[in-house]
Protein backbone atom coordinates (compact mmCIF):
# COMPACT_ATOMS: atom_id res chain seq x y z
CA UNK A 1 0.00 0.00 0.00
CA UNK A 2 1.16 3.57 -1.04
CA UNK A 3 0.25 5.05 2.90
CA UNK A 4 -2.29 7.15 0.27
CA UNK A 5 -5.43 5.74 0.54
CA UNK A 6 -8.61 7.32 2.44
CA UNK A 7 -10.25 5.76 5.22
CA UNK A 8 -13.79 5.63 5.19
CA UNK A 9 -15.90 6.79 8.44
CA UNK A 10 -19.27 4.94 8.41
CA UNK A 11 -21.00 8.12 7.81
CA UNK A 12 -19.87 8.96 5.06
CA UNK A 13 -20.84 5.19 3.56
CA UNK A 14 -24.48 5.56 4.92
CA UNK A 15 -24.61 8.32 2.42
CA UNK A 16 -24.38 5.90 -0.11
CA UNK A 17 -28.14 5.70 0.59
CA UNK A 18 -29.22 9.14 1.32
CA UNK A 19 -32.14 11.60 -0.70
CA UNK A 20 -29.63 14.04 -0.95
CA UNK A 21 -27.74 13.75 -4.05
CA UNK A 22 -24.94 15.94 -3.42
CA UNK A 23 -23.79 13.80 -0.58
CA UNK A 24 -25.33 10.57 -2.19
CA UNK A 25 -23.21 11.43 -5.36
CA UNK A 26 -19.92 12.29 -3.36
CA UNK A 27 -20.22 9.15 -1.71
CA UNK A 28 -20.30 7.19 -4.47
CA UNK A 29 -17.35 9.04 -6.47
CA UNK A 30 -15.06 8.29 -3.29
CA UNK A 31 -16.54 5.01 -3.23
CA UNK A 32 -15.28 4.25 -6.83
CA UNK A 33 -11.93 6.03 -6.21
CA UNK A 34 -11.26 3.41 -3.43
CA UNK A 35 -9.77 3.16 0.16
CA UNK A 36 -9.72 1.24 3.53
CA UNK A 37 -12.46 0.83 6.33
CA UNK A 38 -12.42 -1.37 8.89
CA UNK A 39 -14.81 -4.28 10.15
CA UNK A 40 -16.09 -2.04 12.82
CA UNK A 41 -16.98 0.09 10.30
CA UNK A 42 -18.75 -2.59 8.31
CA UNK A 43 -20.68 -3.81 11.56
CA UNK A 44 -21.81 -0.20 12.54
CA UNK A 45 -22.89 -0.01 8.87
CA UNK A 46 -25.09 -3.29 8.94
CA UNK A 47 -26.53 -1.95 12.51
CA UNK A 48 -27.56 1.81 11.00
CA UNK A 49 -28.95 0.28 7.81
CA UNK A 50 -31.37 -2.01 9.27
CA UNK A 51 -32.33 -0.48 12.88
CA UNK A 52 -32.34 3.11 11.75
CA UNK A 53 -33.11 3.08 7.86
CA UNK A 54 -35.37 -0.49 7.97
CA UNK A 55 -33.33 -1.94 5.11
CA UNK A 56 -34.04 -5.86 4.70
CA UNK A 57 -30.90 -8.14 5.36
CA UNK A 58 -30.72 -9.08 1.67
CA UNK A 59 -30.14 -5.09 0.58
CA UNK A 60 -28.08 -4.79 3.08
CA UNK A 61 -25.84 -7.56 2.32
CA UNK A 62 -26.19 -6.19 -1.11
CA UNK A 63 -24.55 -3.15 -0.13
CA UNK A 64 -21.77 -3.95 2.13
CA UNK A 65 -20.89 -6.49 -0.76
CA UNK A 66 -20.00 -3.27 -3.18
CA UNK A 67 -18.33 -1.76 -0.16
CA UNK A 68 -16.25 -4.28 0.25
CA UNK A 69 -15.31 -4.76 -3.24
CA UNK A 70 -14.19 -1.41 -3.50
CA UNK A 71 -12.38 -0.77 -0.25
CA UNK A 72 -9.56 -3.03 1.30
CA UNK A 73 -11.03 -4.17 5.02
CA UNK A 74 -8.64 -3.46 7.99
CA UNK A 75 -8.65 -6.19 10.73
CA UNK A 76 -9.65 -5.36 14.35
CA UNK A 77 -6.95 -6.73 16.24
CA UNK A 78 -5.72 -6.15 20.10
CA UNK A 79 -3.24 -3.50 18.35
CA UNK A 80 -6.24 -1.44 16.75
CA UNK A 81 -7.68 -1.70 20.26
CA UNK A 82 -4.83 -0.81 22.52
CA UNK A 83 -4.17 2.58 19.93
CA UNK A 84 -7.64 3.46 20.38
CA UNK A 85 -7.59 3.26 23.87
CA UNK A 86 -4.55 5.60 23.78
CA UNK A 87 -6.43 8.28 21.07
CA UNK A 88 -9.56 7.98 23.68
CA UNK A 89 -7.80 9.24 26.33
CA UNK A 90 -5.05 11.68 24.69
CA UNK A 91 -8.06 13.42 22.30
CA UNK A 92 -11.39 12.60 23.72
CA UNK A 93 -13.20 11.06 21.09
CA UNK A 94 -15.57 8.43 21.69
CA UNK A 95 -13.76 5.00 22.19
CA UNK A 96 -15.96 3.70 18.94
CA UNK A 97 -14.43 7.06 16.91
CA UNK A 98 -11.12 6.50 18.53
CA UNK A 99 -11.01 2.64 17.22
CA UNK A 100 -11.79 4.30 13.77
CA UNK A 101 -8.48 6.55 14.01
CA UNK A 102 -6.69 3.91 14.93
CA UNK A 103 -7.57 1.20 12.27
CA UNK A 104 -6.60 3.88 9.90
CA UNK A 105 -3.63 4.82 11.70
CA UNK A 106 -2.50 0.82 11.64
CA UNK A 107 -3.59 0.39 7.87
CA UNK A 108 -0.99 3.28 7.11
CA UNK A 109 -3.87 5.44 5.61
CA UNK A 110 -3.13 9.48 5.18
CA UNK A 111 -6.96 10.95 6.04
CA UNK A 112 -10.03 9.67 7.56
CA UNK A 113 -12.81 10.72 5.88
CA UNK A 114 -15.54 11.78 8.13
CA UNK A 115 -18.46 14.74 8.35
CA UNK A 116 -18.92 13.73 12.24
CA UNK A 117 -15.34 14.07 13.51
CA UNK A 118 -13.15 17.42 13.64
CA UNK A 119 -12.14 18.10 10.30
CA UNK A 120 -8.50 18.81 9.79
CA UNK A 121 -7.31 16.81 12.70
CA UNK A 122 -3.96 15.85 12.59
CA UNK A 123 -3.93 12.51 14.27
CA UNK A 124 -0.37 12.28 13.77
CA UNK A 125 2.26 13.27 11.50
CA UNK A 126 0.58 10.72 8.66
CA UNK A 127 -2.71 10.92 9.33
CA UNK A 128 -5.42 13.76 9.29
CA UNK A 129 -9.45 13.62 9.59
CA UNK A 130 -10.75 15.33 6.70
CA UNK A 131 -14.59 16.19 5.88
CA UNK A 132 -15.59 15.59 1.92
CA UNK A 133 -18.49 17.35 2.46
Amino acid sequence: MSGSENFFDTNVLLYLLSADPLKAGTAERLLTEGGVISVQVLNEFASVASRKLRMAYGEIQDVLATIRHCCRVEPITIDTHELGLAYFGRFGYSIYDAMILAAATLAGCRAVLSEDLQSNHAISQDLVVRNPF
